[in-house]
Parts: C-alpha cells; sequence; structure tokens
C-alpha cells in the first residue's frame, strides 16, 4: 500500500479532515446504535446514514487517502440498497455488525494518518471484500439490471454535461437566484470530488437550485468537465454576498463568473430590470448590495484564492450571516491552551503587582481603584476563556453505548445502558483524559458485574436485564461521575484470597477493612479472572484507569454491596489551571485552600475544645462534632503558635466529611494559578499526603495548595 504523505501547507486540512470525518463517524454510531434497538431504519435514518458514507468518501478522495475512499464506497453501495429496495430486507443484523467493523477501521486508520509520520496505509481487502458480500446479500432477489442502468444513465449524464453548461447562461433563471461557474486551480486533481464540496458548503447557507455537471460525486469523468467548462451552480441565498465569499475562499478555486443577477421579484416594475453595470457586477460585494439591478448581466469573472481581496468594500456587519444564525468556528486546542497559559501569567503578574510589599503602607487610593477594575477586567477574562473550554460530557458518555452493545452480543448478555447528566460540562482537556478510563470501567461492568445468566438475576429478585449506569452532577468545584451497576459486586473474600496470592498485601488479611477489601481491585497487576479473554484476565486496567483520573487532578473509589452491585465514583476539578483559594499561614509557610470547600473560620476558645478517644482534638459547632487537624504537626512545620487561643480555625468540608484546620493566621482570599510538581515529585504520593500543586504569590514566594479530600483520608 501507498503512505500518508501530507504536502506542506496541507496540514490545516487534514486537521480539518481528522475532525469533520471523526465527528461524522460518531454520528453513524449514534444513528446505528438507535435503529438496531428499534430494529428497523426510517426513511430520514437511511438517508441521513447515506449522506454521511458520501461525505466521508468525498473528503477522503480529495485528501488522497484511496484507501478510506474505497472503504466508504462499499459502506455506501451497502446502504444505496437498503434505500432504492427497503422491501426486500428481511434479516439485516449482520449490517450493524459489519458496519460498526467498518466504523472502527476507519477510526483507526484516522489516528494513525494523525499520529504516525508517512505511516502506511492500510489494505482493507478483507473487510471490502465482506462489505462486497453483505451488499450481494441485501440485493437477494433485486433485479440484476439496476447496476446496468446505472451505468447507462452515467453515461447519458457525462454526454449531456457540456451541452448542459452550454444552455445554461440562455436558460430562464429564478427570481432572486444567482448562477456561478467556478474554476479550479490547475493542476489540483479530483475537480468533480472539489465541486462536490464545495456544493455542500453552499448548502449551508443557501438553498442549492441547480448545478451541472450532475453526478459529480459518483462520475469522475465530470472532472475533465469542470476543467474545460466550469462547474455551474444556481443557488438562492438571503445573503448572495456570503455565498460569493464562501466560493471566493474555498481551497482550490482559481476564479468565478457571474453569470447572472436575477435579485427582483415578479412584482417589481420593469424599471428595475435594467442590466447592472459591469463595474458593480465585477464586485461581488456591490453586485450583491444593487438588488435592484436585476436583470441578467453579461458574465462577470472574479478571481478566486490568492486574488487581491482588498478592491472589493468590506461588508457591513449585519450582512456578514444570514438573520438569525449562529456564527461557530472550530478553533485547535493548543491555541486554548496557551491563551489559557497566558490568562494565568496575568493573574499572577496582577497579584505581585498588587501585593508587592514596596506599596505597604502608601495611601494610594487612585491606585487601589485601578486595581479593582483590573481585578474585576481579569476575573472576566478568565471566565470567558474557562466558558470557551468547558465542554458538556455527552460526547465520551454516547461513546459508552457503543461499549455495551458490542458486550452484549459478544458476552451473551442483556443489559442496557442508562445515562444521566450528561449536560454537565467540564473542561475539554480533561474530557479527553476521560474516555478511555470511562471505556474500561464500562467494560468492567459488563464483564465482571452484570451476571451470566438470567436466571441467577430473577432468583435475586431483579429484571432480566441488566443495567449499566453513567451519571454526572456538578459540586463543589468538581465534578462527580458514577459508573455502576446492578451485578453481583465484589467478592471481598475472592478478592482478599487472589491478593494474598499474588503477593499484594501489605499487612495481614485480617486487618483489611471491606471498603480497602474493594478497592484492592485498582492495584497494578490485580485479576479475578484464571483465563484471559477480549476484555479482561491480564492484571492491567484498573490500576491504568487510577492513574489516568490522578492526572488530571480526580480520584477513584470503588463501592460494592455484594448481590447488590457496585459503583466507581471519579471526583474531579471543573478545570485544572485557576481556582479561588484562600491563603492561610503556618509559621512561615504560606498554604491555599480551595474556597469551594471551606464553609466558615473563627476564633475559639481553649475550653470549647474537647478530646476524644478516636479523633482526638475535636469541636462543637452548632450541634455537630468536628475533629481538629494541626496543620503544623500535618507537614511537621515548626511554628510557636499552638495554642488555640492565638490561631485560628478553618472549617473546610467535602461531599461525605468535615474537619477544621488550624493555622496561625488567614491572609487573605485570591485568585491562584495551579502549578502541577515536577513529575520526579511523583514518587513520594504527595497527593496522598493532601497537597494538589502549588502556586506563585504576589511577592514571587511559592504557595502549597491543599488537596482537601486527600488531606482528610490522610490523616483520620
Amino acid at each position: 500500500m501507498a503512505t500518508v504523505k501530507i504536502e506542506p501547507g496541507m496540514e490545516s486540512m487534514v486537521d480539518v479532515y481528522i475532525y469533520e470525518t471523526t465527528q461524522l463517524l460518531e454520528q453513524l454510531d449514534e444513528i446505528l446504535l438507535r435503529t438496531e434497538q428499534a430494529n428497523t431504519f426510517t426513511d430520514n435514518d437511511i438517508n441521513e446514514i447515506f449522506r454521511i458514507m458520501h461525505t466521508v468518501k468525498g473528503s477522503s478522495a480529495m485528501m488522497g487517502f484511496e484507501n478510506l475512499q474505497q472503504l466508504s464506497h462499499k459502506g455506501e453501495d451497502m446502504f444505496f440498497i437498503i434505500r432504492e429496495n427497503p422491501d426486500k430486507m428481511q434479516d439485516i443484523a449482520f449490517v450493524y455488525d459489519l458496519v460498526f467493523r467498518m466504523s472502527d477501521l476507519f477510526k483507526a486508520e484516522i489516528e494513525k494518518i494523525q499520529n504516525v509520520p508517512d505511516a502506511e496505509l492500510t489494505d482493507f481487502s478483507d473487510i471490502i471484500s465482506e462489505l462486497e458480500k453483505g451488499a450481494a446479500t441485501l440485493k437477494g432477489d433485486v433485479d440484476a439490471g439496476i447496476a446496468g442502468e446505472k451505468a447507462d444513465k452515467a453515461k447519458k449524464d457525462a454526454e449531456g454535461n457540456a451541452a448542459a453548461i452550454a444552455n445554461a447562461s440562455s436558460n430562464t433563471t429564478v427570481d432572486g437566484a444567482l448562477s456561478v461557474r467556478v474554476f479550479f486551480q490547475e493542476g489540483c486533481k479530483m475537480e468533480n470530488l472539489r465541486s462536490f464540496l464545495l456544493l455542500n458548503k453552499i448548502r449551508e447557507e443557501a438553498e442549492v437550485i441547480d448545478f451541472v455537471p450532475k453526478n459529480v460525486d459518483t462520475d469522475s469523468s465530470t472532472a475533465e468537465v469542470i476543467i474545460n467548462d466550469g462547474f455551474l451552480v444556481t443557488f438562492k441565498a438571503q445573503n448572495n454576498e456570503t455565498v460569493l465569499r464562501l466560493i471566493e475562499n474555498a481551497v482550490n478555486v482559481e476564479s468565478f463568473d457571474i453569470i447572472d443577477t436575477a435579485f427582483v421579484a415578479p412584482t417589481h416594475s420593469e424599471e428595475n430590470t435594467k442590466a447592472a453595470p459591469k463595474s458593480d457586477i465585477a464586485k461581488p460585494s456591490t453586485a450583491v448590495a444593487a438588488k435592484s439591478e436585476s436583470a441578467p448581466a453579461p458574465s462577470q469573472h472574479i478571481s478566486g484564492g490568492n486574488a487581491d481581496k482588498s478592491s472589493a468594500p468590506p461588508p457591513e456587519a449585519s450582512n456578514v450571516s444570514a438573520p438569525g444564525k449562529q456564527s461557530i468556528i472550530s478553533v485547535n486546542l493548543a491555541k486554548l491552551d496557551q491563551l489559557h497559559d497566558i490568562v494565568g501569567e496575568i493573574i499572577t503578574t496582577e497579584s505581585m503587582v498588587i501585593s508587592n510589599p514596596e506599596l505597604d503602607g502608601l495611601k494610594l487610593e487612585s491606585f487601589l481603584k485601578s486595581a479593582r477594575e483590573l481585578k474585576k477586567l481579569t476575573g472576566e477574562l478568565q471566565d470567558t476563556v474557562m466558558s470557551i473550554r468547558m465542554v458538556p460530557l455527552a460526547g465520551p458518555f454516547q461513546k459508552m453505548n457503543r461499549i455495551v452493545r458490542d458486550m452484549k452480543v459478544k458476552l451473551g448478555k442483556d443489559a442496557e445502558l442508562k445515562i444521566e447528566g450528561e449536560t454537565t460540562e467540564v473542561d475539554k482537556s480533561i474530557v479527553d483524559n476521560l474516555n478511555d478510563p470511562l471505556m474500561h470501567l464500562v467494560r468492567n461492568c459488563m464483564d465482571h458485574g452484570i451476571e451470566d445468566s438470567v436466571q441467577e438475576r430473577l432468583d435475586a429478585g431483579k429484571p432480566a436485564k441488566g443495567t449499566v449506569t453513567l451519571a454526572a452532577t456538578s459540586s463543589s468545584g468538581e465534578v462527580i461521575i458514577t459508573v455502576s451497576d446492578d451485578g453481583g459486586g465484589i467478592d471481598t473474600e475472592k478478592v482478599l484470597h487472589k491478593c494474598e496470592y499474588q503477593g499484594l498485601l501489605t499487612k495481614p488479611a485480617g486487618e483489611y477493612t471491606e471498603r480497602e477489601i474493594q478497592n484492592m481491585i485498582l492495584l497494578p497487576g490485580f485479576s479475578t479472572n484464571d483465563v484471559v479473554t477480549e476484555y479482561s484476565g491480564r492484571g492491567v486496567g484498573m490500576d491504568v484507569v487510577k492513574q489516568n483520573i490522578e492526572k488530571c487532578g480526580g480520584t477513584l473509589t470503588v463501592d460494592s454491596k455484594h448481590h447488590q452491585g457496585t459503583t466507581f465514583t471519579i471526583k474531579i476539578p471543573l478545570t485544572l489551571a485557576i481556582i479561588e483559594g484562600m491563603e492561610i499561614q503556618v509559621f512561615d509557610t504560606t498554604l491555599t485552600v480551595p474556597i469551594s470547600c471551606i464553609r466558615e473560620s473563627f476564633k475559639v476558645k481553649n475550653s470549647e475544645i474537647f478530646r476524644d478517644t478516636t479523633h482526638g482534638e475535636m469541636i462543637m459547632i452548632r450541634g455537630e462534632c468536628h475533629p481538629i487537624l494541626r496543620l503544623h504537626e500535618k507537614f511537621q512545620i515548626p511554628t510557636e503558635i499552638t495554642d488555640f487561643e492565638d490561631g485560628i480555625l478553618i472549617l473546610v468540608e467535602t461531599d461525605v466529611r468535615s474537619v477544621c484546620l488550624f493555622a496561625d493566621r488567614l491572609i487573605g482570599e485570591q485568585q491562584v494559578v495551579v502549578k502541577p510538581f515536577p513529575a520526579y515529585l511523583s514518587r513520594y504520593n504527595i497527593k496522598g499526603a493532601g497537597l494538589s500543586g502549588c502556586t506563585i504569590m504576589g511577592d514571587g514566594s511559592i504557595s502549597l495548595i491543599l488537596d482537601v479530600a486527600n488531606l482528610m483520608d490522610g490523616s483520620f
């Protein structure tokens, strides 16, 4: 097979191709999953699938990925038969398996193109052969003459294309329509497919009335016609100038001619049908603006691509897009990351300026007023940048439908996936890191959780169909994702025995709590399967899941009840970089506590403190007892303030626990930019000790950021 050759300057086109094709394949999977569950195809479903395969085939051919073009073409053939002969279908279960496999191979090839320079294109001969057999099976007793009729029709269309172009200019035009003949750059190749892609872009902005030559997506012979005579398209739009700009800026468009400008409805008077001056028509913006100049005008040639665009005046803001239409652009994530980092540096610099020790004691009312305004603006800038990066969890959640579907078929288990809270939003970088962990957890629920026997479920008083639930909620600056099943739960005796056999225990078996035993399934090398299968048994997976979640600042815990089910809980921050923090001091060390975890801070008297045999020092606040954690003891910081009356207590809480932190004093609230610890410190389990990162203070010093949840787990 040939290798992937990306010409210099085409990198951005490849990125767009990968993004758009991936989105289309995800859309294809969603339609197939829905129709398989309903056990029927509607006309809209078939047309949508056909459109997806059509578009993927055209864009793959344009990029030179011939193997992907052939693969999508064979998939398109299957749905052409389904679309044309729905009454001939009896059992189409095999279609789903074939198309799902085709989709997986397509995604894998795209990933290789994206990540492996000069990769060799994969030979899809085997799956193409199976798709051809599937198409033949679908045909059944369909008239074998269809293929011949299609060939004859294509030949007639090709013969009539040149004549159609020659006659197009003399045909009666549609009121309000505009006809444009497009010429592509010499030597760009596949002019027919480029015309097809351009046609799809025009359809996004306008109603396409006619185009010549026909069948540009399926008939390669039309490329020669387009080279000689151009691609003629007639459209009707609310804003013709927008479409002309689109054509002018399209890839590989050399130039285009405006054939006619029939802008006026039939009710207008004859005075308004005079020919538009050439000087007006030569400029798209002028021609579009002069809507009263409606009669057909002589063809005017307009350069595209590298043409000088300065001759045309800029369009008015109100005419840039159609009324009520939202403008959306795709932005490379690396650019958003860079913008995000710059905002973080701005916040750090702002803190350094406002908190400069040289300003202490000076009366600078004007400066302080400006500083408050600057803080407000940087806060708004931060919120805007964060909102740009926030995306819903619907994407990774919906992908899990495919995992459940495939395992249901291969394992012979009847189960369904329930999704809750998919509109919850998190940072884009976190979403990217969640795909693999969620996949492993859902697989674990299907493979180990849901019972193999339906009778076993019925005997336990459960419905015959198992349920895997994927849910998300946001709380206190973090997102909580749960993956649960209603299966048999974790057999703690079996887990403990297996860990003992594999030498994974660090203390006598009798000293482990049930919760600790359940979380042993997250240990590296642990597996309860004695036989290696496609989904489990190798002792890798769950520990990798935990590591990947911890990389994005999250935690993973396991909670299971025997014969009732298992729940995996993931807690991750909404965003990774900038948080609102409360600065506190312990001797000469500055610590940062996330504001989202703080309930209140207060002074106490020694008489209010009492002790118990379990948690040591405690305090009663409005009828609730809270343990006290002395930060100087926890982090072994020497300090002169050990008396409660000299320091301050900060009550912090998570979803299930609360604790009072004892510090020397409060410094104040401040936005901080979270900086991760160096990689070489990871072997010391700093996060487990209760620290999530560090930040640079206004005076240039370093402040350690507390991880409240892990701080509690490691202290009590």
